[in-house]
């Protein structure tokens, strides 16, 4: 061994300001230091015109190996030899300075392949996906209200269908986020989009709640999985000097997902006759075909990206050099043609790569059974997945990693608390007047009369209903008190928010209603007949109030927009730090002022202003989670920290849903300190704008 390390330090060599140093051939001549200067011009007029690489090598067609090639083939099996003896950390530490040094390279590479035709593309085709995940924010809060009389959902029920969606999304950005570190960008995106869009198209078909719940989760959990995948995926085909600014215009297509959402719920939901029945079991309405619609961005960009090559960074990460230089080489001609000018020529034709240290277990198809091998190759993935994790914690990265889980922390429960209690404000608001303009009716006698029209926010007390029909009506937010029906006939009649309190009812026929049991409130019910009640729960009513809802959503989602510009234009000139902490003191000034908002129109205000002023915390936070790490762990780092994140989310729908109509001062104090706390501590991460992707 120590023989073999003489002849490998003989052999090395190092090239220095342009000069190699250092170098002794090992051929067995010997080699004078000076030659004389004759001699050089001796040999410079022989070889006039004369190609080395032409020469032929006499015994080449005998099938004898050149000298030379036997040489360097004994270089490259030496290193491989020794590595079986060297310790893991010098291993480790050689492949960091490897990576060191493929950053530097990479990034001249990509500069030289230029930004055109080849990002751009790539840019509308990740940003369909980012898209998809905007749009699976805002479906459950819109299909709520219908799908609680559709699927006759408890208070605890619709509570558990707005939250699992982010249970979903929590578990598939760590998992699918530490899969796209070891199995591909492309791959893992696939996976996640297919995952979603299959389970968000079966879920618009079920009819029971206990499916429909199962199959928004499994969706949460692909479209998680995407988010933490596209900023690592589109980062390593940018430049430094272009990343923080197009990452940052790739974050409006999560604005655009929420637009769409909102227009498609506005046109779709509240006609109640977009849909169809297969008897009286199955019913299609009108918010399941708003849950259909709304995969369309999934599946768009999962037919898109079909047509797209893996990261070549994450290729030469594991070793993949070929293929690298191939898909560089793609990109390089795609945006040159597009310039026009396609004879410009990749000149670039060795790309280093790091030294492999994982170690890979091959299976041969003849050990064991099927799903042993599965496991064993499932089990070791994950293990190194459970490495990259824990690597995130190291000494290097430790302090990096708990900061910037502080800050996506409070600003996930801020932001996402808020964008819940802003439209349940804004109803209860909505409520508080409904109610003030009730319809108070003491004492009435009616006698003999036909009731076929719709009474709505009223209040009857003490009267009296002797042989009277109601037919054909709806009753809604309907209440009788103390009142007696005698000899009454009730035929066809629906009924939202109707029940009779200590109310008297003598021989009447209930017959095709939905006034049910738990309705009659203290009653006292004597021989009266119940036929052919209706069965399920019924989309009764078209809610007046949806459509202001809806614009809500709307305008939130479109104000964030003067923000996505700003943050974009201004990224790399003031730099990632400076935008985080500015852009959550101001969101935090926000929140203050929504002690002021006695109103409507003052709370829509506000909740734009907010959202606004939130969005350049979110795109600096998507760039600087992409730039902290190397690229073997950066998917998993930002899955991990997405995931806090929508952890995050989940408290904060909880807390803040919580205090809706009870105060205004918990919520609003515990958003302002949160965006306080987090800015202040995003001021001690490390600046990023002028490093290179490692």
């Amino acid at each position: 061994q120590g023989g073999r390390e003489t002849n490998q330090v003989s052999d090395d060599y190092r090239y220095q300001d342009g000069n190699y140093e250092g170098y002794v051939p090992n051929d067995g001549y010997y080699h004078g230091g000076d030659e004389p200067a004759h001699e050089e011009d001796a040999q410079s007029d022989v070889t006039e015109g004369h190609d080395e690489d032409d020469e032929v090598y006499e015994g080449e067609y005998q099938g004898i190996p050149h000298p030379d090639d036997i040489k360097a083939k004994q270089k490259k099996r030496a290193p491989a030899v020794d590595d079986e003896y060297r310790d893991r950390a010098d291993l480790m530490a050689e492949r960091m300075e490897d990576e060191e040094q493929l950053a530097h390279q990479y990034e001249n590479i990509i500069e030289e392949c230029g930004h055109g035709r080849f990002q751009w593309t790539l840019f509308f085709v990740l940003g369909l996906a980012l898209m998809a995940d905007g749009v699976e924010v805002f479906v459950v809060g819109f299909v709520l209200p219908s799908a609680e009389k559709d699927m006759c959902l408890s208070s605890s029920n619709k509570g558990m269908l707005g939250l699992i969606v982010y249970l979903g999304m929590m578990v598939g950005a760590v998992v699918l986020g530490g899969l796209a570190d070891k199995l591909g960008r492309k791959k893992c995106l696939i996976i996640s989009l297919a995952i979603n869009a299959a389970f968000a198209f079966l879920s618009s078909f079920v009819q029971g709640y206990g499916f429909f719940l199962f199959c928004r989760l499994i969706s949460g959990l692909g479209i998680g999985g995407s988010l933490p995948i596209v900023f690592a995926y589109f980062s390593e085909f940018l430049s430094r000097e272009k990343r923080g600014e197009h990452l940052s215009w790739l974050c409006m297509f999560w604005m655009i997902g929420g637009i769409f959402a909102s227009a498609m719920a506005w046109s779709i939901i509240p006609h109640y006759g977009w849909g169809f029945s297969m008897g009286t079991k199955y019913h299609f309405h009108s918010w399941r075909v708003f849950v259909l619609v709304c995969s369309l961005p999934c599946i768009a960009s999962l037919v898109a990206l079909k047509f797209m090559p893996e990261s070549p960074r994450f290729l030469l990460e594991i070793g993949k050099h070929d293929e690298a230089w191939m898909i560089l080489k793609q990109v390089h001609d795609t945006n040159m043609r597009a310039k026009g000018e396609p004879e410009r020529v990749f000149t670039v034709s060795y790309i280093k790569t790091p030294k492999q240290v994982d170690e890979f277990i091959e299976i041969q198809s003849s050990t064991g059974t099927w799903y042993q091998r599965w496991l064993v190759r499932i089990t070791t993935t994950f293990k190194q997945v459970w490495d990259n994790v824990l690597y995130c914690l190291t000494a290097q990265y430790r302090m990096n990693t708990l900061i910037l889980a502080v800050v996506w922390f409070t600003m996930a429960l801020s932001y996402y608390g808020l964008i819940v209690w802003f439209p349940d404000m804004i109803r209860y608001l909505q409520e508080e007047a409904y109610e003030s303009r009730v319809k108070i009716f003491e004492e009435e006698e009616v006698s003999h009369f036909t009731f076929n029209f719709t009474l709505e926010n009223q209040i009857h007390r003490n009267g009296e209903y002797k042989n009277d029909k109601f037919i054909g009506m709806k009753f809604k937010e309907v209440r009788f008190e103390d009142s007696l029906f005698e000899d009454c006939y009730f035929e066809d009649v629906t009924s939202s928010e109707t029940f009779f309190e200590n109310c008297t009812i003598v021989s009447t026929v209930f017959y095709n209603t939905d006034l049910y049991e738990h309705k009659f409130i203290n009653c006292r019910l004597i021989n009266n007949t119940f036929l052919k009640q209706k069965e399920g729960c019924h989309l009764d009513f078209e809610e007046d109030n949806d459509f202001l809802i809806y614009l809500v959503s709307f305008l939130g989602s479109l104000s964030v927009l003067p923000g996505n510009i700003i943050s974009a234009l201004l990224m790399d000139k003031i730099g990632r730090i400076k935008m985080i902490g500015g852009s959550m003191l101001i969101s935090a000034v926000c929140c203050f002022f929504l002690f002021f908002g006695n109103s409507e129109s003052a709370m829509i205000g506000w909740q734009c202003l907010f959202c606004g002023a939130s969005i350049a915390a979110w795109n600096a936070l998507d760039v600087i989670t992409v730039e902290l790490y190397p690229t073997d762990k950066r998917a998993t780092a930002f899955g991990i920290l997405n995931g806090l994140c929508k952890f995050g989310a989940i408290l904060g729908n909880s807390i803040f849903a919580s205090f809706v109509g009870i105060t205004k001062v918990v919520p609003i104090l515990l958003a302002s300190s949160a965006l306080v706390g987090g800015g202040l501590l995003a001021l001690r991460l490390p600046e990023t704008r002028d490093q290179v992707l490692m």
